[in-house]
């Protein structure tokens, strides 16, 4: 990672975490990932040499950005979903800042709409961050659009796992799929589609 970027993350990090002590509205808090996890997710994706990723749940571009990076390494592409435009707004700006626009096609749109459209077997990785209680109904199309050896990895699925319990249980059902639950920060599930 080049020094600026570096830079450029540990601002948005102390920024994220200073707004959401002060927030009391949810909805204006940034609530993003942890620095390690998005170690873990640069890491992986470019582990996985994923150039087509998918995120859903973009809030103001943290973990977009740590994606970004890894798929600007081998000419890939972050196509990031963010349902409310403020935070959008504040994501666009923080991609232009960290001269990162380029691997990033961000979209306000709700995540059911735009993923339905998405062609079968496009997506090597998906990063799920946003809506827990939408994930399960999402599962369908998720599944479809995700290329065979794919990666699919969720956050938040120790810290807020009765919410995650219905999907855990459908994903760890699926025949297509091999499962981990990692404790990392939040924690992490990550399945690969057989």
């Amino acid at each position: 990672m080049n020094k600026e970027l570096a830079v450029f993350l540990k601002e948005l990090e102390n920024f994220g975490v200073a707004n959401d002590q002060q927030m009391k509205d949810k909805s204006k808090r940034m609530r993003n990932v942890t620095p390690e996890t998005g170690r873990f997710l640069s890491f992986i994706a470019t582990t996985t040499q994923a150039r087509n990723i998918l995120e859903i749940g973009t809030s103001n571009g943290y973990s977009t950005l740590w994606l970004a990076e890894s798929v600007s390494e081998n000419d890939g592409h972050v196509t990031t979903l963010e349902f409310l435009a403020s935070k959008a707004e504040l994501a666009k700006s923080n991609f232009e800042k960290a001269k990162m626009s380029k691997w990033i096609d961000l979209i306000v749109m709700n995540a059911s709409e735009y993923i339905h459209k998405v062609e079968s077997n496009t997506v090597d990785m998906i990063f799920l961050d946003s809506d827990r209680k939408e994930y399960v109904e999402w599962w369908g199309d998720l599944s479809r659009i995700l290329k065979k050896n794919g990666l699919i990895v969720v956050d938040n699925v120790i810290s807020h796992s009765n919410e995650l319990q219905d999907f855990y249980i459908l994903v760890s059902n699926d025949e297509n799929y091999k499962t981990i639950k990692l404790p990392i920060e939040s924690g992490l599930l990550l399945l690969t589609k057989k």
